[in-house]
């Protein structure tokens, strides 16, 4: 293959993919060095270890997340971040939360801070929606499967947190009730959250 066909089909990985993985280019019969080069020349920019992006692609104000979701592909992203993604916080995260399963590994020194929070079962995949993010697709839990997740994990976010969050979703856009109840039992938070509730609705 030619210098020209190498530089072809890396720009074309990165097209298709968004944030590209050293593994992406790999499969496309890309060298690595020819990554390094295209970084150098500008045409790329690496935004972590072994991730990669056209230069010129305007990156969304949700990058971060894509970019974590190419570092640790299964996970979901949740908690804070996703109260920030549904705009359901004024609060900016220094880290993205990520739902992530028992016994997965966790990166090592990642180009983006993670706060993982392990999940099982149905805890870790209902609700998860997905939304295309600088053209990576991002599992994202969906609006009110993010507020009861904040009851179950109240001791890390605060719940202080998790009740403006519920405060705020009801003020919004009124969940159906029956959605909200079934979240809170797969978290098995229907007795703590039961009280806010009866108040708030």
């Amino acid at each position: 293959m030619t210098p020209s066909s190498h530089r072809e089909r890396a720009i074309a990985v990165a097209q298709q993919r968004g944030i590209a993985r050293g593994r992406d280019f790999d499969a496309a019969g890309v060298p690595r060095t020819y990554l390094q080069r295209l970084r150098d020349e500008g045409v790329f920019q690496q935004v972590g270890r072994g991730l990669y992006r056209l230069a010129d692609h305007d990156a969304s104000a949700h990058a971060s997340l894509a970019e974590a979701v190419r570092i640790r592909p299964g996970g979901v992203i949740a908690l804070l971040s996703a109260l920030q993604f549904h705009g359901l916080t004024t609060q900016t995260p220094h880290r993205v939360w990520m739902l992530l399963a028992p016994g997965v590994w966790t990166p090592v020194n990642p180009s983006v801070q993670l706060r993982i929070v392990r999940a099982s079962g149905d805890a870790l995949t209902t609700g998860a929606e997905r939304h295309t993010i600088d053209g990576v697709e991002v599992p994202i839990t969906d609006r009110v499967k993010t507020v009861v997740d904040c009851f179950k994990y109240r001791s890390l976010v605060g719940q202080d947190v998790a009740v403006e969050a519920l405060r705020d979703l009801l003020k919004a856009q009124r969940p159906p009730l029956d959605l909200l109840r079934g979240y809170a039992e797969t978290d098995r938070v229907e007795r703590v959250m039961r009280p806010y509730l009866e108040a708030l609705v």
